[in-house]
């Protein structure tokens, strides 16, 4: 999957940018107070991007 469509599934989620790391994007649920990080490769893992959302509690793309 790409990282951009994994960013803008992340956000319609109602998901947000927290910071910006070194290797990482980190993006919050504040609705139920998750956090996660997104590696900053063009090509995200399908299992990576499912773990995100599960560590975010959103449903997997």
């Amino acid at each position: 999957m790409k990282r951009i469509d994994l960013i803008r599934y992340l956000l319609s989620h109602g998901c947000e940018l927290f910071r910006e790391g070194g290797n990482h994007s980190v993006y919050i649920n504040r609705e139920k107070q998750r956090s996660s990080a997104v590696p900053r490769h063009r090509e995200i893992n399908d299992f990576l991007a499912k773990k995100i959302c599960r560590d975010l509690q959103i449903p997997d793309e």
